[in-house]
């Protein structure tokens, strides 16, 4: 019988700087997600004020025991040097671990192409799925605000990049900097074959 559901996915899969993050976001089965009346869209479809109103809204409720969430990151050091399939892999099964959950007894559900491990036999890929389901749309948007946070945090460190702005994603004028300054410490040397 099916006593949790789980929702997972990512952000940061293209930027050129800053780590890969997932979350597994966690709830009874039976938890109703409809009365928040937050709206079902990918987090990237949503404004900076919105994401981060819901986020609050989500943290209250794990601080609440209500639901809970896991995050898992892993660094351009780790991406440069593994590649994302391992990545993808190492964050999924980091994140499930530090939810401490039955996998006999809790169905996965996970955007895109993502899959969970095999010992949780109850899994679902689903394309789109954070525009379908509240529980993979609640993990996109807690993923998206905390590896927000870390770039906007990583801007004042390294401020010749925008990080604030682009989030480590390839702008024309992130690229531009990358031209003048070089990389910094938080780029992924194995995206940037092309430009420096």
């Amino acid at each position: 019988m099916i006593k949790h559901i789980i929702g997972i996915d990512e952000v940061g899969r293209g930027p050129l700087a800053g780590p890969i993050t997932f979350c597994a976001f966690c709830a009874h089965n039976d938890f109703n997600f409809k009365k928040f009346r937050i709206p079902l869209k990918d987090s990237k479809q949503l404004n900076r004020q919105k994401r981060e109103e819901i986020f609050k809204v989500l943290n209250k409720l794990s601080q609440e025991k209500q639901v809970s969430f896991s995050i898992s990151s892993a660094s351009n050091i780790l991406i440069d040097k593994k590649g994302l399939s391992f990545c993808i892999k190492k964050c999924i099964s980091d994140c499930l671990k530090k939810l401490s959950i039955n996998s006999k007894t809790t169905k996965v559900l996970l955007d895109g192409g993502l899959h969970a491990p095999s010992k949780f036999i109850f899994q679902e890929t689903i394309v789109k799925g954070d525009t379908k389901k509240y529980i993979i749309a609640f993990a996109s948007i807690v993923a998206k605000v905390s590896r927000d946070k870390y770039m906007t945090t990583m801007s004042r460190v390294h401020p010749h990049y925008s990080f604030e702005k682009n989030k480590g994603y390839g702008t024309a004028l992130h690229i531009k900097a990358i031209k003048k300054h070089g990389p910094s410490k938080i780029h992924r040397k194995s995206f940037l074959k092309n430009i420096f």
